[in-house]
């Protein structure tokens, strides 16, 4: 797929009704979906975008090279060209907020908020951690070492040099001495633990790929599911009474990654130990709570189902050799006022 700004491409011609300087998406079919209808083909492209929600923007935005427009209900054709033209949206706001954690010459350590993107996507341009701290620096060589999902806080590291950069994501790509220590608030407790649990989760991972959205991940021992394993202890346990009885509510759970899979630890805390973490709209209690929240149209039933607006995860702590001096660095983000006072909301009603 190819995004250009409407007025960048001298060949193309702004259909009729067109806002002049929309953005223009453009999607090639491949030969093996000839025949697809339309909304199929692009909800499979869009991703993280509903049916529903498919079908009206090829409504409101859908054309053909010739400036056709095009139905929901249309056949694709091998190598044809899909254009969605939208006139230039406003991103939703975003955190610009951004704590330097640590700095030297080479090396920047953020503590990212939660529900800021780390870099453009297809709903985020220029509201993203990168785009911000371009802007805060201006001139300045900043390249993201590594990533954090859009609802993920805590620690981000950021190269400021070429040399930091190659360094730092080839150590990364190895696993070479980094320790890596997230927390998390989950929907029960591993184990039914008393507090004091640890546990080590070694479970292959693989793409889901029966999910709609494919950004979905299962637990997998396949053959072509990938290595994941994961530590956890049981900090803390919020209990409430259920029946008559003191039960398990909540946990705060601190999680070591020994390997750094997609969604790992939301993952193994959902389908490995059948606690998943709070707020999560993908691994917790209906998979369609993320094409609701994707599109803007979360009910006021799914926000209380969720409890929280994002997922309960924060990345606490980076251990790791410093890619250019090689002294040992650790980097710490303190939890996040949100889930620290969701926790201590957890605490209270186990108390009353």
């Amino acid at each position: 797929m190819t995004r250009v700004r409407g007025t960048e491409r001298l060949d193309l011609v702004r259909p009729e009704g067109v806002a002049e300087g929309s953005v223009v998406s453009i999607f090639r079919v491949p030969p093996e979906v000839d025949g697809q209808r339309l909304d199929v083909f692009l909800r499979d492209q869009l991703k993280r975008t509903s049916r529903t929600r498919t079908q009206w923007i090829i409504r409101v935005s859908a054309y053909s090279e010739d400036g056709r427009r095009l139905k929901p209900n249309d056949r694709v054709r091998s190598e044809q060209q899909v254009f969605l033209w939208r006139a230039p949206w406003d991103e939703d706001p975003v955190p610009t907020n951004i704590d330097v954690l640590y700095e030297d010459d080479h090396l920047l350590a953020v503590d990212k908020p939660a529900n800021l993107p780390v870099h453009p996507s297809a709903r985020y341009h220029k509201n993203t951690l990168i785009k911000l701290l371009h802007a805060q620096r201006p001139g300045e060589f900043l390249s993201l070492g590594h990533r954090l999902d859009r609802e993920t806080s805590g620690v981000l590291l950021v190269s400021k040099t070429p040399e930091c950069d190659r360094a730092l994501k080839r150590q990364f790509e190895l696993r070479d001495d980094i320790e890596k220590t997230y927390t998390a608030i989950t929907w029960g407790v591993p184990d039914d633990g008393s507090g004091d649990t640890e546990m080590r989760v070694a479970r292959g991972m693989e793409l889901d790929k029966t999910n709609a959205f494919r950004v979905k991940m299962r637990l997998s021992e396949g053959p072509d599911s990938l290595r994941a394993a994961t530590r956890f202890e049981v900090l803390g346990v919020a209990r409430r009474e259920q029946d008559g009885h003191a039960a398990p509510a909540y946990a705060r759970v601190r999680c070591e990654l020994e390997t750094g899979r997609q969604h790992q630890i939301r993952v193994h805390l959902a389908f490995a130990l059948g606690t998943p973490v709070v707020g999560d709209k993908l691994y917790g209690p209906d998979e369609e709570l993320f094409a609701r929240g994707v599109d803007g149209e979360l009910t006021a039933a799914d926000v209380a189902l969720l409890e929280i607006p994002r997922h309960a995860l924060h990345a606490s702590r980076l251990r790791l050799a410093h890619p250019v001096t090689g002294d040992v660095l650790e980097v710490t983000a303190p939890l996040p006022a949100d889930l620290e006072d969701f926790w201590s909301m957890c605490e209270r009603r186990a108390q009353t």
